[in-house]
């Protein structure tokens, strides 16, 4: 895998709503019970539940894995660079 690559593959899985899986992870900018920041290739994903817990984490391989109840998952921003056309045309 290459090193906090912006063009890393990145993605989740979530089973029942208590297993959250993630591959692509390149960040974990802050965590408590209630909420997780992880920063992604994809922008900042935003983790929010119940008696949330990091099982694993390897920032060398990107994955993260979390248990808890599930409330919702919302990304902020996106880190990946656009082409030049889109930045003429802001």
């Amino acid at each position: 895998m290459q090193e906090n690559s912006p063009f890393q593959t990145h993605s989740l899985s979530l089973e029942n709503r208590e297993l959250l899986s993630l591959t692509g992870v390149l960040d974990v900018t802050g965590f408590d019970e209630e909420t997780i920041n992880l920063k992604t290739p994809m922008g900042t994903l935003i983790v929010k539940g119940n008696s949330l817990h990091i099982n694993h984490l390897s920032l060398d391989t990107g994955e993260v894995s979390v248990d808890g109840r599930i409330n919702s998952l919302q990304y902020l921003g996106d880190t990946r660079q656009k082409g030049i056309m889109s930045k003429l045309f802001r």
